[in-house]
């Protein structure tokens, strides 16, 4: 007996709070597939970078060892000098002429920063940019939110709302199912455009890239990961590309109309209805507790006004015509009760 009441509880407890359970459940899957994460990116990059360091400190003993008179405290300085003006963008290698800061690529890093991709390896270097940066980045950033939110809706309207209305009423077939279709289609096609072709066009350009490379470079990139290890046209020579302005300015429209493509993409993954309904899994009680309050005062406000602001009878005043009509009527019955009158007096008399 005490199991059965047991069980019954339980099971009511559940399913009172489903959705708050489903909702540790998605918080504790998404630590764990953080941790998870984290663990296999360990496993992978920890041997290439003990191997990395290996080759370093061998390479700076070779160094050491073939020219003497050159002391450890130089190199260290000469070294961590190299990697601080690397950390700025600025190269010492002797092949890297290109600027940092021509009108180009200034347009290319404000693109980076108010669509927060920020590959780091332009960053500003005087004290009067950090501070512009910071309230350009304030006032960019939401703008640019508004204006991909935008031009996402317009979009919206003729990639994917039209076409499934249409399909839906010319073929007969279900919404649901066919918005899945839609968006699969649509991912795919994104995925060509933005993805493969460009990861090729890439590695037909940069001579150190392969296509993995590239494709790594596009993704990251478009989802606006932005890890700065893969920027393009910073090994090129002007014998490799003579025009790096115009390549620059490619990639920064590239970038973002690959932006605006990627959320449009997402967007319509998520007004797909499986979606709605899986996200409903997770808050759909608060929601129902909500509608039913919201109605409770819904209700009770228009109780209230039918009580205090019942209007009085308001008489009824007839119109022109109807009162011209009750007046031909009138004129027509008194002379009818007249002659009868006088039909009445002449036979009393």
């Amino acid at each position: 007996m005490s199991r059965v009441c047991s069980s019954g509880c339980f099971s009511r407890f559940v399913e009172r709070n489903y959705s708050a359970l489903n909702f540790a459940l998605l918080v504790f899957g998404y630590i764990l597939y953080l941790i998870v994460g984290a663990a296999i990116f360990s496993a992978i990059e920890l041997p290439y970078e003990h191997e990395l360091r290996r080759e370093l400190v061998e390479a700076r003993q070779d160094f050491l060892s073939s020219n003497p008179c050159v002391s450890d405290e130089r190199l260290d300085e000469l070294l961590a000098r190299a990697l601080e003006a690397s950390n700025y963008g600025v190269s010492v290698l002797g092949n890297s002429s290109n600027h940092n800061w021509d009108f180009i690529s200034s347009l290319f890093f404000t693109s980076t920063v108010v669509t927060t991709t920020g590959y780091g390896h332009t960053v500003p270097l005087s004290d009067e940019g950090k501070a512009f940066c910071i309230f350009y980045a304030i006032l960019g950033i939401p703008v640019t939110l508004f204006f991909l939110t935008v031009v996402v809706q317009r979009i919206m309207v003729v990639v994917t709302r039209r076409p499934v209305d249409y399909f839906h009423r010319r073929w007969a077939m279900s919404k649901p199912k066919l918005a899945a279709i839609h968006a699969t289609c649509l991912a795919l096609i994104m995925t060509l455009l933005l993805l493969i072709i460009p990861a090729w066009i890439f590695y037909s350009l940069e001579k150190d890239w392969d296509f993995l490379e590239s494709l790594y470079f596009c993704f990251i990139s478009l989802t606006t990961i932005g890890l700065g290890d893969y920027v393009p046209g910073e090994t090129h020579s002007k014998d490799d590309n003579p025009h790096p302005q115009l390549y620059r300015l490619s990639i920064t429209v590239y970038l973002l109309l690959g932006l605006v493509c990627v959320l449009v993409v997402l967007e319509t993954c998520c007004e797909l209805p499986q979606m709605k309904r899986l996200r409903q899994r997770f808050f759909k009680e608060n929601v129902r507790e909500l509608d039913s309050e919201t109605t409770n005062i819904i209700s009770r406000d228009h109780l209230s006004d039918e009580l205090t602001d019942t209007p009085d009878p308001v008489p009824v005043i007839p119109s022109v015509s109807d009162q011209a009509a009750s007046l031909r009527e009138d004129s027509k019955s008194t002379p009818y009760t007249q002659a009868l009158g006088s039909t009445a007096n002449g036979k009393l008399r």
